[in-house]
């Protein structure tokens, strides 16, 4: 296993890698005109097929989602995206957002229409206003360039997308809580079922990923299931962001196959600070069972990670070494999820 897959990540050091020029230069967009030529379910296969589970923290299969979605029932359907990255620790869709927000527009036009949606929302934090500027210039410029509202790129093919900016709340990162949200209500997880792919949004057949789950989509389209598939693990298919914070002499971003270990990750980002050791970590948020040194070689694939006694989650590795009090960083999440 190569230890990183930069896939997503590629191109961020590119001055432009934001822009739709940019995007456009590493093959951007080629994926949706290869999806638009497709049936629809073929679409749907394509991503079941390469494994790809949700990035937001449950590792539901992506492709089983879309499935779900009722066809030829002549009703409205919708996709949405779940940019409200609220866990603490979690650093993934942001930088994402703010280096390449078109891939995950493309992947919104091709899941939309892999679902027979017509039209898509991104539910994101109020508080990141510079990643709401980013994404609004990006949606303009995809309207611009014919890959968004009527008849994109003449297939027929309809999509309007739409930017909604929460106002942090935590709770609005459960996905039924953030569509109450997203209606104008208080956001409160409701009762399942119905669940959201046959009552989602205004009780229509709707779809809710997370930004990394459908960003990864176009890679899938253009390389194929069994590209991705041949990454990771023989249950947590493909690459993935890992986000290490914390007591580490290098954080940051490490896009790399399911699978990996903490250990490998710290060797790359140069190990503990100051020489130090590793007292306690969190393998994906601060709302998952921590982990201690004895767990540095765990795979860092769902099974494996459900196994050792936690969750991967959103894998926002937070990092602490001997010098934390893990009364008072366990106390300080405590008070945060009270406060929520």
């Amino acid at each position: 296993m190569s230890k990183l897959t930069p896939v997503l990540s590629a191109h961020w050091d590119d001055k432009d890698s934001f822009t739709i020029a940019g995007y456009s230069r590493h093959g951007g967009y080629s994926s949706l005109k290869k999806a638009l030529a497709m049936e629809p379910d073929a679409v749907i296969q394509i991503v079941k097929d390469s494994g790809l589970r949700g990035r937001g923290g449950a590792g539901f299969p992506t492709g089983t989602k879309w499935g779900f979605i009722p066809q030829g029932d002549n009703r409205e359907h919708y996709f949405v995206v779940n940019a409200d990255e609220s866990e603490p620790g979690t650093c993934k869709d942001t930088p994402l957002l703010m280096a390449n927000p078109h891939v995950l527009i493309e992947g919104i036009i091709i899941g939309s229409y892999a679902i027979r949606a017509n039209h898509a929302f991104i539910y994101i934090r109020g508080e990141v206003s510079h990643v709401v500027r980013r994404l609004l210039q990006a949606i303009d410029d995809a309207y611009k360039a014919g890959y968004l509202g009527k008849n994109i790129l003449g297939t027929g093919f309809n999509l309007e997308l739409t930017l909604h900016i929460g106002a942090g709340a935590y709770i609005c990162g459960e996905e039924t809580a953030l569509l109450d949200s997203l209606e104008g209500f208080r956001g409160q997880p409701r009762l399942r079922p119905p669940f959201p792919a046959i009552a989602g949004l205004y009780a229509r057949p709707t779809v809710v990923n997370n930004v990394e789950s459908v960003a990864s989509v176009p890679s899938i389209i253009e390389k194929g299931a069994e590209w991705f598939s041949s990454m990771g693990t023989e249950k947590s298919k493909g690459f993935t962001l890992y986000s290490l914070s914390g007591h580490v002499k290098n954080p940051g971003q490490f896009e790399a196959p399911l699978g990996i270990t903490l250990r490998e990750l710290l060797d790359l980002a140069g190990g503990i600070r100051n020489g130090n050791k590793i007292k306690f970590w969190t393998p994906g948020g601060s709302s998952t069972p921590i982990f201690t040194d004895a767990h540095l070689d765990i795979p860092l694939d769902y099974e494996s990670v459900s196994a050792a006694g936690s969750m991967l989650g959103t894998k926002a590795l937070q990092i602490f070494d001997e010098t934390t009090c893990i009364l008072r960083a366990v106390l300080r999440w405590t008070e945060f999820y009270k406060h929520e």
